[in-house]
C-alpha cells in the first residue's frame, strides 16, 4: 500500500517533451505576429503617393486676348533693287559688302572704263574742230558782209555794175549758211560728247537710295553686262533694300478675309525674336486671289522699325480687333485657376518638383482668357496641380495622372 502512494508521487518523464513543443510553438507565432505588427506600423507610417491631376504654367500675352485671326508670312521690303551697269565692262572696283549702309547717289562700284574715256576724248577733240570751223566760217560770214557794203557804196557812186552786187549778195548768204552750219556742227559734236560722258558715267554705280546691300553678286574682275547675256558673266553687282520700307506679307484665306480692313492693328511675332512683339498695321490688301492656295495676300507695315528685322524673316501676324499697349504685350506668368489655393490666408499653387508637392506662394492677377496671371516663384513649362485637396500639403509624395 505504502509503495502504491509512493508510485504516484514520481514524476512522468514522458510528458515533458509535448509541453516542450507546444511552447516553442506558441514562441514562433508571438515572433511571427510581432512581426507582422512591426511590418504594419512601418508600412502605415510611410508616406503615400496621392496621384494628381496637373495644368501647365505658361507665359502668356494680355494682347492674344483680342486676336481675331492669326496669319503666317515673311519680312520683306517694300523697296529693293538688284544694283547693275548699262555699261558692260569689267569690274574694277567694289567698295560695299554685306551689310554696308549706303546713301543715295553714294557710289558702290566702277567698271573699267579706259575705251570708253577714248571715246570722250575723242568726242571732246571733235567738238574743239567743230569750234574752229564755226570760227572761220564766222570769219567768212564778216568778210562776205563788208565786201557786200563796200559794192553797195560802189553801185550808189556807179562805180561797178548790178552783177557785182549779185555776186557779192550770194557770197554772204553762202557766208551766212555756213555758219549755221558749222553751229550744227559744234551742237552735234557737243551732244557726241555728253553722249560718250554718259557711257563713262554708266561705269560708275550708284546706290539709288537709302539702304543696306542684302547680297554681292560679283567680285572685282568679274565682267559685268546689263541684262547678263554672255558667258560667265554678271548682271546685278549687288541687291539692295531699304530698311525703312521693310513689312510683312501674309496670307489670309479667302474666307477669312471678311475680318480684316485696312487699317486694322496687328501684332507681329518674329521666329528669329520670339521674346518680342511688333506693334503693326493692315496697309493694303493684295486684289487678287491665290487660286492654288485660296488665299489673299496682305501687307503689314510695321509702327516701328526694328534694326533687327531683317528681311525674308518668318514671321507670324496676329489681326486684332482693337488696338494694344506696349504695357499689354508684356509676357505674364498665368496658371488655371482651379490650380490656385486658399492656405493660411494665403494663395498658393502646388509645383510637382522631384515627385513631391512644392507649396509656393502666388499673387493672383488679372484673368486672361481661360487663365489667371500670377506672381510668384514659379517658372514657365511647369506643373501645378489641379484642385489640390484641402489634405494635400508641402512635401506630399505626388504623381501626375495619365491622361
Amino acid at each position: 500500500m505504502a509503495s502504491e502512494e509512493l508510485s504516484k508521487l514520481s514524476i512522468d518523464r514522458s510528458i515533458a517533451p509535448v509541453r516542450s513543443r507546444r511552447r516553442r510553438k506558441w514562441l514562433w507565432l508571438g515572433g511571427i505576429l510581432l512581426v507582422a505588427i512591426a511590418g504594419g506600423g512601418w508600412f502605415a507610417f510611410q508616406p503615400r503617393t496621392i496621384t494628381v491631376q496637373t495644368t501647365p504654367i505658361v507665359t502668356t500675352y494680355p494682347s492674344q486676348q483680342f486676336v481675331v485671326i492669326n496669319s503666317t508670312g515673311y519680312v520683306v521690303a517694300q523697296r529693293k533693287a538688284a544694283i547693275s551697269s548699262k555699261a558692260s565692262g569689267r569690274l574694277e572696283w567694289l567698295g560695299v559688302a554685306e551689310g554696308s549702309r549706303v546713301k543715295a547717289g553714294e557710289v558702290i562700284a566702277r567698271l573699267d572704263k579706259s575705251d570708253v574715256q577714248a571715246q570722250v576724248e575723242g568726242a571732246r577733240a571733235n567738238v574743239q574742230v567743230a569750234r574752229a570751223t564755226l570760227e572761220q566760217a564766222q570769219a567768212e560770214e564778216r568778210d562776205a558782209a563788208s565786201s557786200l557794203k563796200r559794192t553797195r557804196d560802189l553801185i550808189a557812186q556807179k562805180f561797178v555794175s548790178e552783177s557785182a552786187l549779185d555776186t557779192a549778195k550770194a557770197r554772204a548768204d553762202r557766208a551766212l549758211a555756213g555758219v549755221a552750219s558749222a553751229r550744227a556742227a559744234v551742237g552735234s559734236a557737243e551732244a557726241n560728247a555728253r553722249n560718250s560722258q554718259v557711257a563713262v558715267d554708266y561705269t560708275v554705280i550708284r546706290a539709288p537710295f537709302d539702304g543696306i546691300i542684302l547680297s554681292k553678286n560679283a567680285n572685282v574682275g568679274d565682267m559685268v553686262t546689263p541684262f547678263s547675256s554672255a558667258a560667265d558673266s554678271k548682271g546685278a553687282v549687288v541687291s539692295m533694300a531699304d530698311m525703312s520700307t521693310l513689312e510683312v506679307e501674309a496670307d489670309v484665306s479667302e474666307s477669312s478675309l471678311s475680318k480684316v480692313s485696312v487699317g486694322q492693328p496687328c501684332e507681329i511675332m518674329l521666329d528669329a525674336l520670339p521674346d518680342v512683339r511688333f506693334r503693326g498695321t493692315v496697309s493694303r490688301i493684295v486684289p487678287t486671289v491665290d487660286r492654288a492656295k485660296a488665299t489673299v495676300m496682305i501687307k503689314v507695315r510695321f509702327d516701328a522699325i526694328d534694326s533687327r528685322v531683317l528681311p525674308e524673316m518668318s514671321a507670324k501676324v496676329s489681326f486684332l480687333s482693337q488696338p494694344v499697349t506696349a504695357e499689354q504685350q508684356k509676357a505674364l506668368t498665368a496658371v488655371h485657376p482651379d490650380a490656385l489655393a486658399p492656405r493660411g490666408g494665403k494663395t498658393v499653387v502646388f509645383i510637382v518638383r522631384d515627385g513631391k508637392a512644392a507649396e509656393v506662394t502666388v499673387t493672383p492677377g488679372r484673368k486672361l482668357g481661360e487663365l489667371t496671371s500670377i506672381a510668384g516663384e514659379v517658372k514657365t513649362g511647369e506643373k501645378a496641380v489641379l484642385k489640390p485637396s484641402p489634405e494635400l500639403s508641402a512635401g506630399a509624395q505626388v504623381k501626375a495622372a495619365a491622361k
